[in-house]
């Protein structure tokens, strides 16, 4: 297994007591299972939903092979074990079968960053008969990008795609999509964002960034017509907190929520994953990822993050 020793240390290749099984679980054999932010976060001690509590094994989901040899994506393990290892003890519901010829790499790269946008995306077509504008505030990153692809597909009328890497805008910018590159200057990126926007509300604003970016894109907000916009805080990239004026609350019909671990349905989550998993099968989304074997983790760990590095065994 992948280990981690202590908080800030990063994993070593090492022996670890074997996963117990308990009612409701299964064993289950590692084939692909991706170096994701979260995962750091979540080894350092840092992420909310970490216990803190080390050695542990790194890892928050994973394509796995069953007794059976049915590949599937999983997760669920409980702490201090992850997916990082060649066996991991998983629950028997939190399994989606891999359409046939899907490539276990992608698949593992793609499902967690991409499922960040897909459940508030699909959460959002739950209540509403279409999707307008979709703006995406940090889509230079795999999440944000895969995001971009994921709008598209649900049936996102135009996506806004902000970020401040114009590079890595380049590569999302297509007929549907205006990206907007961030100067760093709260002002003018309100007017970047307002201008992009074309004088109308999105329907759904999906934040990778909060902090400045967020201030700066409800000063945008807060300039136009008012419509009805939902606002989803996924990740805090640019900052752990952003001032909402409450005039933006107040003026128009502005839902202001956020999605992660411990916000959805889990339920819904399993439904939306199985379908998620197939997406990927077939080509409707791109996932860039680059294999390592496990052994190698301590070198993918402090390698390049792009593309996303999976760990293979």
């Amino acid at each position: 297994a992948a280990v981690v020793f202590g908080a800030g240390e990063g994993p070593r290749f090492s022996e670890f007591a074997e996963p117990q099984v308990v009612p409701g679980h299964e064993v289950v054999e590692l084939v692909a299972a991706a170096i994701h932010p979260v995962v750091r976060s979540k080894a350092s001690g840092a992420h909310y939903s970490s216990a803190g509590a080390f050695p542990l094994i790194p890892g928050v989901d994973a394509v796995a092979r069953t007794a059976d040899g049915t590949l599937v994506y999983t997760g669920g393990v409980e702490e201090p074990y992850g997916t990082f290892a060649e066996r991991m003890s998983v629950p028997s519901r939190v399994m989606a079968p891999l359409p046939e010829g899907a490539d276990p790499v992608a698949v593992a790269a793609g499902m967690n960053p991409g499922m960040a946008s897909w459940m508030p995306l699909t959460g959002y077509l739950e209540g509403h008969a279409s999707l307008g504008a979709v703006l995406i505030l940090g889509a230079t990153g795999m999440a944000g990008g895969l995001a971009v692809q994921n709008a598209l597909a649900a049936g996102a009328s135009r996506v806004i795609a902000v970020g401040r890497n114009p590079e890595k805008l380049a590569r999302v910018a297509g007929p549907s999509v205006v990206t907007v590159a961030l100067a760093g200057e709260r002002e003018s990126d309100a007017a970047s964002i307002a201008a992009a926007l074309g004088g109308a509300m999105p329907a759904l604003t999906l934040d990778f960034l909060w902090g400045g970016v967020a201030e700066a894109t409800f000063a945008a907000m807060a300039t136009l017509p008012g419509a009805a916009s939902e606002y989803v805080e996924i990740g805090g990239i640019a900052g752990a907190e952003a001032r909402v004026p409450s005039a933006l609350l107040r003026s128009r019909p502005f839902r202001l929520s956020g999605s992660g671990i411990g916000s959805f349905d889990m339920r819904r989550y399993l439904t939306e994953a199985r379908r998620y998993v197939g997406m990927i099968a077939e080509g409707r989304v791109t996932v860039e990822a680059s294999g390592h074997p496990l052994e190698q983790v301590a070198e993918a760990w402090a390698g390049s993050q792009d593309p996303r590095p999976v760990l293979t065994f």
